[in-house]
């Protein structure tokens, strides 16, 4: 973790960090992966894309294993299966860093004054910098892994977010102390009561029991045993909010092709500002449907109800086969609405805080993507 974060300080060659706005790329997009990245982002350093391009990939090859039957297959190959799809992961991830990082590069992220040498060596050097660096990045991940501390990935991402607090924290104190202590504390409160709210929500199961029907095997009695699945209120995780946030740009870049007319401009204007409530009501209107569409792809109620009855398990009072299927699909459908709702709410509360007076970086860990995955990583760690 310690390396992970001193490569983010690292700057390209024939970039000149002094020259660099630590204020740029603040808001929309980059802002939302500046903040993922730890500040690698608009450092110009050799981990700009850390493993965000890893996880793209990783998203597409997941989403290709519910929909294409050769991925479907290699899925249920067990262990040489996991080591092909996990094979085709980082090939992908070359080819997304590809090309992420020469949008980078070419699109005016990086300061222009900051880059000493445009010349075509300065382009292809950064490149293959970015790439080694994110594939760095992955191995660094996938050696925690390894070792059994946790998942490496996330904790990569969660150690990114985290190292933004101290600043945010010391940044909010100066701004409200001594004149708006009492202000400051109740954010510290309410910043408590939000981070149990979300440990609630991680971790809030539904159980459907099961009963095992007996079996005489020669002389003895098999089964007979009670278990339960645990379906979990909110089955997606932070996935809704990642998908959301990545289509957010459209509203802005609609608004920039009609710039010229009224409506252009005031889209353009209104979806630039990710705390206006417009922002807020299309983020939260498009993470309830990303729930419901990707907690549909993930667990397949034929499958359950099918394994179930292969095993001679049983939900008591429900016939097995397609009425079990169809039980659960209820059941799975009834709790994904309030666990959708509640993931809507989490994701737009920072702009709630930002109104609310609280400062923008401070504001960033009240909710959101951000204290999800904390809390997500911090648990299963």
């Amino acid at each position: 973790l310690m390396i992970f974060r001193l490569g983010s300080f690292i700057v390209l060659p024939g970039v000149d960090p002094n020259r660099l706005d630590p204020n740029r790329n603040s808001e929309g997009i980059l802002g939302y992966l500046n903040n993922f990245l730890g500040g690698a982002f608009n450092n110009a350093s050799i981990f700009a894309l850390g493993i965000m391009p890893y996880i793209s990939a990783s998203i597409i090859v997941q989403l290709l294993s519910f929909a294409v039957p050769y991925f479907q297959k290699l899925q249920k190959e067990g262990e040489s299966g996991r080591k092909r799809l996990n094979q085709l992961t980082r090939v992908l991830t070359i080819v997304i860093t590809i090309f992420q990082g020469y949008s980078y590069l070419k699109g005016g992220v990086i300061d222009s004054a900051a880059i000493i040498d445009s010349g075509a060596m300065f382009y292809v050097t950064s490149l293959a910098l970015i790439i080694s660096g994110t594939m760095f990045c992955m191995w660094l991940g996938e050696r925690i892994t390894d070792k059994g501390i946790g998942n490496g990935i996330s904790m990569l991402i969660m150690i990114g977010i985290v190292s933004r607090l101290p600043l945010a924290l010391v940044s909010e104190v100066t701004d409200k102390w001594p004149g708006k202590a009492i202000f400051f504390i109740i954010e510290i409160f309410a910043l408590f009561g939000i981070v149990v709210a979300v440990i609630a929500l991680t971790q809030a199961t539904r159980r459907i029991p099961i009963q095992y029907a007996k079996q005489v095997i020669g002389n003895k009695l098999y089964g007979g045993k009670r278990d339960f699945i645990p379906l979990k209120l909110n089955s997606a995780g932070v996935m809704p909010i990642i998908f959301a946030q990545a289509l957010m740009f459209i509203p802005t870049l609609l608004g920039s092709l009609w710039s010229d007319s009224d409506m252009g401009a005031y889209i353009g204007s209104t979806f630039s500002d990710p705390y206006s409530w417009q922002y807020s009501l299309l983020f939260g209107t498009m993470i309830l449907i990303f729930t419901f569409f990707y907690t549909a792809i993930t667990i397949n109620s034929n499958d359950i109800a099918d394994n179930l009855k292969r095993n001679g398990g049983f939900v008591p009072g429900i016939k097995p086969g397609k009425e079990t299927a169809e039980f659960i699909d209820t059941v799975l459908s009834r709790i994904t609405f309030p666990g959708a709702l509640f993931l809507a709410a989490i994701a737009v509360l920072p702009a709630f805080a930002v109104k609310a007076g609280i400062g923008q970086n401070f504001a960033q860990f009240y909710g959101g993507t951000s204290l999800l995955i904390l809390v997500g990583v911090v648990l299963d760690t």
